[in-house]
């Protein structure tokens, strides 16, 4: 059963406001501008409905318009407030030059005040009001700025943290300005008494699906003698404020949720949310020792909880408890997509780490006891299997071993740790400051002797932390050894790992230091970490002062002489989830690399075509220094997904397909995956560990159906498979998510396969 935790995105519609939707479609039906019987009714349900709102806001006055949601109520409220401000402009005397909002205020409010400021012309100075590391406003500073302000935009609480904002200081500090003051009230309603009329609140735009309602219905107060611009007009309803028809059944479904809030019989008292949230807040921190509250409780809705824990990434966790059916958000649900961190914590001045780390739980006060308890267990659950998977800040004992290869990525940037079970022994590959918390705790909980921590070369876009992870985790014996700037212990010509023996091989040109690690395992190359001297779809740039520029082009012929054309290439940058390259196909991709081998280029006239790809090279989408000129992918528009139905006839018609999950081992732990239609082989294969996989199936033919938790590892793991050459490589489209007529019933324990 799925836990719904992330209320502030949206919730589910209430039984109660389901009947009353039906009713109104069913029997309700009539237009409320219709003056027969039928429209009669209608006109009498919103008017009911209306007069339930003005109780449940504290306002007895002013209008209370029905609208399509918060973004039409913030745009109507922006727009009237600008154009009485225009209209003030053109009169005699000062007028305002400032529009003001909060840093931390849903980014629907400062793109509408730029919208309309540049349409309407006024190009007044937009400004965020700061605010403290609580998360409340600077009143001071916006006292200072008060005089000069046409509108102050503030939330009544925060979408991400669910602080409360002091609305009476706020007030206190507009004193005596000219401001107009909106307020979004989207969070607050059903859980923060408002008192709309006792507040010099001018406008406040809600949502009711973020209570219960269903989605499209939401209501905007204008304060009694408020300038107001209809952002629609046409037939004149709403009193000539908002035209267009009512949405009569949202309004009908709106109203039951509003008695509901006034009845208190159906929805939790803020007694009962304050249980609930310590309940939750406990459970939490059981699961994961040492994770951070990023706002105070004392000032937050009882309903949401930011947090964070140190060493794990909210896309990490977002997949944990996904997997296990919590369902909650990194941040706001409007920029999940994207990928960044969180304004709001920025804006509070949280450290780095806890602004790209937030994760955001949020309940409804429909919620009661027992699924409080419920999802305490889930999150507990989690917990252990981050515990099994040595990715806990209190590590259990580790269950499985490491696989061979294991890839840690960050921002495009790759770390790499290669073992040998057997002799529990690791070396690690071009470290990352972020990812050494996890290192020390993964290669801890396995217990291995960390041999080495090797860099392929002087890194430009980020430090290297080799130097403080061999001091965390090599042994004395291998921590006083002397290695050289790279690492590399300076009194033996190569690592052993158990059967893996390690070389190296100077490969200068993104840098003067650019060094290769080959590993051989009987004689044969198992793969080859060449850092940025070739990436897929790119060479390193070398335009840096410490590159050699000149050294390039031999350093690629030396490459080709040690690990041939179809050698595993494992890079330092993967900007485009390839996973892994060869040269036979960098040489199809890279016209550059294909003439060096068949035109026989000079060193000079290589770097000479290479220095002008690199002209002009930017940032990389993630703000780190691009370390080469990529080449457009080619393979975004090839079809590698297959829907449930084309899947299972796969499975159905090739006895022989392998279903490979690679999902990673705490989402397996906490997930399992049901049984599939058909006669496919299953394997659990971590994405972490899929190079360990890779060579057995780039040699293989049979069919391979990758599945993940929403499809968009597997979609991208199947188009590096098809990029190196393995056709009939597929992934599940929508993953485990979408999968119900493909995935049926537990799957039995001997027709999995571990590697």
């Amino acid at each position: 059963m799925d836990l719904y935790l992330d209320a502030n995105a949206t919730t589910p519609v209430l039984p109660e406001a389901r009947a009353a939707a039906l009713r109104a479609m069913a029997e309700d039906f009539g237009n409320p501008s219709s003056v027969h019987t039928t429209g009669l009714k209608a006109r009498a349900m919103m008017d009911r409905v209306r007069a339930s709102a003005r109780r449940v806001l504290g306002a007895p006055t002013g209008d209370l318009i029905f609208v399509s949601g918060a973004t039409e109520g913030i745009q109507t409220a922006v727009l009237s407030a600008l154009a009485a401000l225009r209209a003030r402009r053109d009169a005699p005397g000062a007028s305002p030059d400032l529009l003001l909002y909060g840093a931390t205020e849903h980014k629907a409010v400062p793109e509408a005040l730029q919208h309309w400021n540049a349409l309407l012309g006024l190009n007044l100075e937009l400004r965020a009001i700061p605010v403290g590391r609580d998360g409340r406003h600077d009143l001071a500073w916006l006292r200072a700025h008060a005089a000069r302000a046409g509108l102050v935009c503030t939330m009544a609480a925060n979408n991400e943290t669910g602080v409360v904002s002091d609305l009476d200081g706020i007030a206190e500090a507009l004193a005596g300005s000219p401001a107009l003051w909106l307020v979004d009230g989207v969070q607050a309603l059903g859980k923060l008494p408002l008192r709309l009329a006792e507040r010099r609140i001018d406008y406040a735009p809600f949502s009711g699906h973020k209570l219960y309602a269903p989605k499209g219905i939401g209501l905007l107060y204008v304060r009694e003698g408020a300038p107001f611009t209809p952002l629609m007009m046409g037939g004149g309803q709403e009193g000539a404020l908002r035209s267009g028809t009512e949405n009569m059944a949202g309004i009908a479904a709106l109203g039951a949720v509003l008695a509901a809030l006034e009845s208190g019989d159906v929805l939790a008292s803020a007694d009962e949310l304050q249980r609930h949230r310590e309940r939750l807040s406990a459970a939490l921190t059981q699961a994961f020792p040492g994770l951070v509250f990023n706002a105070p409780a004392a000032l937050c809705l009882p309903t949401t909880l930011n947090f964070a824990v140190p060493g794990l990434s909210a896309k990490l966790l977002l997949d944990l408890f996904d997997a296990a059916g919590v369902r909650v958000s990194a941040g706001s649900a409007c920029g999940a997509s994207k990928a960044k961190p969180s304004f709001v914590l920025q804006a509070m001045g949280l450290p780095d780490w806890q602004c790209e780390s937030a994760v955001r739980l949020s309940f409804g006060p429909a919620a009661d006891a027992a699924f409080i308890e419920r999802a305490c267990a889930a999150l507990r659950s989690c917990g252990e299997a981050l515990r099994a998977s040595c990715l806990a800040p209190d590590p259990a004992d580790a269950t499985l071993p490491p696989a061979r290869l294991n890839r840690f990525v960050v921002a495009g940037a790759c770390c790499y740790v290669l073992s040998d079970p057997a002799s529990r022994s690791s070396v690690v590959i071009d470290p990352l400051p972020e990812l050494s918390t996890q290192l020390q705790r993964w290669l801890g909980c396995h217990g291995h002797r960390v041999l080495a921590v090797l860099d392929t070369h002087s890194h430009g876009d980020h430090e290297s932390s080799a130097t403080a992870l061999r001091q965390a985790l090599c042994r004395p014996v291998d921590r006083e050894r002397p290695v050289d700037k790279l690492g590399w212990p300076q009194d033996v010509d190569a690592l052993l790992l158990g059967p893996l023996r390690v070389s190296r091989l100077a490969v200068p040109g993104h840098t003067d230091d650019a060094t290769a690690y080959l590993v051989h395992e009987e004689g044969h190359l198992v793969a080859a970490f060449v850092g940025d001297t070739v990436m897929p779809g790119a060479l390193g740039r070398s335009d840096f002062p410490v590159s050699a520029p000149q050294a390039f082009a031999d350093s690629l012929k030396r490459l080709l002489e040690a690990v041939g054309p179809r050698g595993l290439l494992l890079p330092g940058h993967d900007y485009d989830a390839r996973l892994a390259t060869t040269l036979a196909c960098e040489r199809e991709a890279q016209p550059l690399l294909g003439s060096l081998w068949s035109e026989g280029l000079s060193a000079e006239a290589f770097a000479a075509r290479k220095a002008a790809l690199e002209q002009g090279l930017g940032m990389t989408e993630d703000q780190t220094v691009a370390c080469g000129a990529r080449i457009a992918a080619t393979d975004e528009d090839t079809c590698v997904t297959l829907d449930a139905e084309q899947a299972a006839a796969l499975l159905t018609r090739s006895a022989g397909t392998r279903v490979l999950d690679i999902r990673e081992p705490y989402e397996q732990q906490v997930g399992p995956m049901p049984e599939l239609v058909g006669t496919g082989v299953l394997e659990t294969v971590p994405q972490s560990a899929l190079l360990d996989a890779l060579p057995r199936w780039l040699a293989s033919a049979e069919p391979l159906l990758l599945i993940c938790r929403s499809g968009n590892r597997s979609t991208q793991v199947a188009r590096a498979l098809r990029r190196l050459g393995r056709a009939q490589a597929w992934s599940l489209a929508g993953g485990m998510a979408l999968a119900v007529p493909l995935l049926a019933r537990p799957i039995a324990e001997d027709a999995a396969l571990s590697i």
